[in-house]
């Protein structure tokens, strides 16, 4: 019998079948990439209204892929934490419907955590825990000490914009598209990722987990439009561009992986979990392998289906369903980011 999950999160409406053995029976996306395109960035009402629309069809459509009826559905998984609120309630609502209808029990599950069961899903018995956890995306650069499915510890993170925000701002600054991660890793193409020197803030701060790319998106700011420029510059084409890019992502890059060698030191661990939509990133994803044969440590990143916004890292309900855990009507969410979550250095993510 499976289990029903379903993410509502940001602006990614998902739904998930998945066995109790954690085969994905199947996974059903629905994005909104294109109606938030013009704000260049996600807006809460938009996207929330989104899920309302899409959440019964894309629930429907991922019963029908997995070839099962909604009354063979053994439980329903819910994220609920961190979010966006409207969004996020938009997903409770519609988990909880489905649970009583049928009569099964319903949890919460840790949107954060799930990033990092996707690991689990896709290397299956060679990923274990211990390890260092790092989840990059768009709301999130954290790094966690993950001792157990449902045991994290935060160790640090941003002190101020995600990656994933700062590769978004960073393509408005050059004139491209949205999300802006996938376009400036497109544009660098070809680029020098030494054209530029930017800054790695807190990068060399060996006493701190932390990480920031508020001054990094400046300094890219400034590049392109001089700080005391009263005319409009026009956004660089072809190899300024290109430079431009690579220099950024670089820089991007090199911040996380910094972190990521620190928390190796200081936990001991000898394996890193990686998850979130800036995992989609070639130059990281490269960078992670390279990081992992010279630290000789295991790196398990999940491929690209899995570290985008998704469902199906939503099995990680099971690990609750399987202790016997149901949550019931009582179940709310905890909107905010990982850090407003009650996931501040040195707590615990998840009971």
């Amino acid at each position: 019998m499976p289990l029903l999950a379903i993410e509502s999160t940001c602006d990614e409406t998902a739904a998930a079948v998945i066995s109790r053995s954690r085969e994905v029976l199947s996974s059903v996306v629905a994005t909104q990439e294109q109606l938030h395109a013009r704000w260049r960035g996600v807006v809460p009402e938009v996207a929330s209204r989104a899920h309302v629309e899409r959440i019964i069809p894309v629930i429907d459509e991922a019963v029908e892929r997995a070839g099962i009826t909604k009354g063979d559905i053994e439980g329903v998984g819910v994220a609920v934490r961190p979010g966006l609120v409207g969004s996020l309630l938009v997903g409770l609502s519609a988990g909880k419907a489905i649970a009583a209808a049928l009569g099964v029990p319903i949890v919460g599950y840790d949107h954060i955590l799930a990033h990092l069961y996707a690991c689990r899903l896709a290397y299956g018995d060679r990923f274990t825990y211990p390890c260092v956890g790092l989840v990059a995306s768009g709301g999130h650069t954290s790094l966690f000490h993950v001792r157990g499915p449902l045991d994290a510890e935060r160790l640090g993170g941003t002190i101020d914009d995600a990656a994933g925000e700062a590769f978004d701002k960073a393509a408005s600054l050059l004139g491209l598209g949205y999300p802006g991660g996938p376009e400036i890793e497109r544009a660098a193409a070809g680029g020098d990722p030494k054209a530029h020197r930017l800054p790695r803030p807190l990068a060399t701060d060996r006493d701190r987990l932390d990480m920031s790319f508020s001054g990094l998106k400046t300094a890219l700011r400034y590049l392109v439009r001089p700080p005391h420029s009263v005319v409009d510059v026009p956004p660089p084409v072809g190899r300024p561009l290109a430079d431009l890019a690579a220099s950024f992502q670089q820089a991007v890059v090199d911040s996380i992986l910094a972190k990521v060698d620190l928390a190796i030191d200081r936990t001991g661990c000898r394996a890193v979990a990686v998850g979130g939509g800036v995992a989609a990133n070639t130059l990281l994803r490269e960078s992670l392998e390279a990081f992992g044969r010279r630290r000789r440590v295991a790196v398990f990143v999940p491929p690209r289906s899995l570290c985008t916004d998704n469902a199906a890292m939503g099995a990680i309900a099971w690990e609750r369903l399987e202790r016997g855990d149901d949550d019931g009507f009582a179940l709310d969410v905890t909107p905010g980011t990982d850090r407003a979550a009650g996931a501040r250095a040195g707590s615990r993510v998840f009971p």
